[in-house]
C-alpha cells in the first residue's frame, strides 16, 4: 500500500479548517443586520388584506396606507425587547405629526392590545399580522423594522432595528422630509 495515500485525509482536513478559519475571519466582526437591504425599496407595498389589531372582524388593505403623505410602517411584537425600547420614542414622533402605522407580528393579539394601553399607542392604524403573512412579504427579519413608505405607496427605506432619536435624525428624517415635500407639490 502506498503510504502517500494514508495523507489524503490529512491533506484534506486542513483544506476544510483553512477554508473555515478564512470564512471565520471574514465574519470576525459578525453580521449588521441593519445593513440588510430590502428588495421592496423602490417598489409598491405588497397587496395585502388584514385584519384590525384592537377591531378583529375589521379588515384593511394596503388602500388604507395611502392618504398622499409619507407614513412609517413599524412592524413590532410584545414578545420583542427592542420594540418596548423605541416605543417611547414612536410615541414622541406620533405626537409630533408623524404618521405610524403598527404591523403587529407574529404575536398574540390581547398581549398586543394590552402593550398599547398600557405604553401608549403611537400608531394612526394597528394591523394584525399573527401568521406573519404581510411580514414575509416585506421580507421581514424580525422585529422590530421600520419601513418608510411615500405617499403613492412606494416603500423607500427599510430600517431593521430600534428606531430612535438618532436613527430618525441621521437617516429617517432626511428622506421624510424630501417625500413629505414630494407629496404637497
Amino acid at each position: 500500500m502506498n503510504k502517500k495515500i494514508l495523507f489524503i485525509p490529512l491533506v484534506l482536513f486542513l483544506l476544510l479548517a483553512a477554508a473555515l478559519l478564512w470564512q471565520l475571519n471574514r465574519n470576525a466582526h459578525g453580521d449588521d443586520p441593519t445593513l440588510l437591504e430590502s428588495a421592496l425599496v423602490g417598489k409598491p407595498m405588497p397587496v395585502f388584506k388584514l385584519e384590525s389589531l384592537q377591531n378583529p372582524g375589521k379588515y384593511y388593505d394596503q388602500t388604507a396606507l395611502l392618504n398622499g403623505k409619507p407614513l412609517l410602517l413599524n412592524v413590532w411584537a410584545t414578545w420583542c425587547p427592542t420594540c418596548r425600547a423605541e416605543h417611547q420614542y414612536l410615541n414622541t414622533l406620533a405626537e409630533k405629526g408623524i404618521r405610524i402605522v403598527g404591523l403587529n407580528y407574529k404575536d398574540d393579539r390581547v398581549k398586543a392590545v394590552n402593550w398599547l394601553n398600557t405604553l401608549g399607542n403611537p400608531y394612526s392604524l394597528s394591523l394584525y399580522d399573527g401568521d406573519g403573512m404581510l411580514g414575509l412579504d416585506l421580507g421581514v427579519y424580525g422585529a422590530p423594522e421600520t419601513f418608510l413608505i411615500d405617499g403613492k405607496g412606494i416603500i423607500r427605506y427599510r430600517h431593521a432595528g430600534n428606531v430612535d432619536a438618532q436613527v430618525w435624525q441621521q437617516q429617517i428624517q432626511p428622506l421624510w422630509n424630501k417625500y413629505s415635500q414630494s407629496a404637497e407639490k
